[in-house]
């Protein structure tokens, strides 16, 4: 096979893991590496000035000149992500946050109104509640069913956002349903595929505008490195967004999103990813298909063994039979991931159990290849507050669990003898 050929696009449809492995092979660099090389340097040099200055007015493509707003090494990166969703450019960030954070920012204005799902990740419904306090207008809604959405839809609505999978109580939206009104009224459908990956689930299969990743979970995937990612699908036209700078109404309408987010995203507001960070996710994403058979197919079995235990209230996990949204996640995605949350029936035992487990790591985070677990109400949505986890179904003994690379024997083994103690 040619290296020419790697990339084409019938071997990305049907060769995933392919086509990420050899990549880079078509990106020329110096001395022969294998892997696409590391640059580290803050400033990169041209051969004339008007080169550079071509390069500062956006009238030719090149290295930034300063690293704030890319390097190689995360451009390359950046072409890979973009490529296995299907999209037609991305920008990288040091955080999934700093990705989320800087699409609202630099796309929303003061009385702007923005639709969000009511179940979405702690730390993006504070970010929300910052945006309210600037004067952006939030509802929150069941995005479950696409009339949620459509019923607080306005005039200045500019953008609707939901997660592929909530964290922690596995809430699916009507993802193809939300996708065709969004297209119907103009409106930028950004989806936050985190958890599933490209590799389970392309949202640009539902007509979404942006796809934004956390890569520090199911991407790079050890547990080492945090980063983050926006990705444009193409499907979107800028020139229909009222608020794009008039300086990047240049060119190609398709580019002015993503110029937006990276100018003011990375430029002004710094929250740029190294390129030592960006190598190490790229060498976790050689391995995201393998990671996500594996784990996906490790989490199916905990779920239904738990779901058998006389100790256990619920199990929520979107593969099951019993989640309300099986039928739709069996059709829409690969498999169902890594995430899991469950609950006791007496929440009073619920720390008492994660005490005795001995494989399982108490630690927060998700997408490691080591299994952890947290009591959810107790930590990470402690600040929320009884009245409003009551709001997002998250209950005293609930307990959530980002499965990892072990074998199902062994974690099932410890969840058993963890839950015996308790009798």
């Amino acid at each position: 096979m040619k290296p020419t050929d790697i990339n084409s696009d019938a071997s990305k449809k049907t060769d995933f893991t392919t086509s990420i492995v050899h990549f880079d092979r078509n990106m020329p660099h110096a001395n022969g590496a294998i892997h696409y090389p590391v640059h580290p340097s803050t400033q990169y040099t041209y051969d004339s000035v008007n080169a550079l200055i071509d390069v500062f007015q956006g009238k030719s493509k090149g290295n930034s000149p300063y690293s704030r707003q890319g390097t190689p090494t995360t451009a390359v990166l950046e072409a890979k992500l973009a490529s296995i969703e299907d999209g037609d450019g991305a920008v990288v960030f040091a955080t999934g946050m700093a990705a989320i954070t800087a699409t609202f920012l630099t796309l929303l204005k003061h009385g702007d109104h923005v639709v969000v799902s009511e179940y979405l990740f702690g730390n993006t419904a504070s970010l929300l509640n910052t945006l309210e306090s600037f004067g952006i207008q939030v509802s929150k809604v069941d995005s479950s069913t696409v009339e949620n959405v459509r019923s607080v839809l306005r005039e200045n609505t500019r953008m609707v956002f939901v997660e592929t999978v909530a964290n922690p109580g596995t809430q699916v939206p009507d993802l193809r349903a939300i996708g065709d009104l969004c297209e119907e009224k103009k409106v930028l459908y950004i989806v936050d595929n985190t958890i599933l990956s490209a590799y389970l689930f392309k949202p640009k299969i539902v007509k979404a505008s942006l796809v934004i990743h956390s890569l520090t979970k199911s991407v790079a995937g050890q547990g080492q490195i945090l980063g983050g990612v926006v990705i444009n699908t193409g499907l979107y036209d800028w020139s229909l967004y009222p608020n794009i700078f008039s300086g990047y109404q240049k060119g190609d309408a398709n580019k002015w999103g993503l110029m937006q987010i990276r100018k003011k995203g990375l430029r002004d507001m710094g929250a740029t990813l190294t390129s030592q960070a960006a190598h190490i996710i790229s060498l976790g994403l050689e391995t995201l298909a393998i990671r996500m058979d594996r784990s996906s197919e490790t989490a199916l079995k905990i779920a239904l063994f738990l779901e058998n235990h006389q100790h256990v209230a619920k199990v929520y996990y979107p593969f099951l039979a019993s989640h309300p949204a099986c039928a739709q996640a069996k059709k829409n995605f690969k498999a169902g991931a890594w995430l899991l949350s469950f609950e006791l029936k007496q929440a009073d035992n619920c720390l008492a159990f994660v005490e005795k487990l001995r494989v399982f790591i108490k630690a927060t985070g998700l997408g490691d290849t080591r299994s952890l677990i947290i009591p959810v109400a107790h930590t990470i949505f402690w600040e929320m507050g009884s009245e409003k986890r009551a709001d997002m179904q998250i209950s005293d003994g609930m307990l959530r669990i980002s499965v990892g690379l072990e074998e199902s024997d062994s974690l099932i083994a410890d969840l058993n003898q963890a839950l015996d103690a308790l009798e």
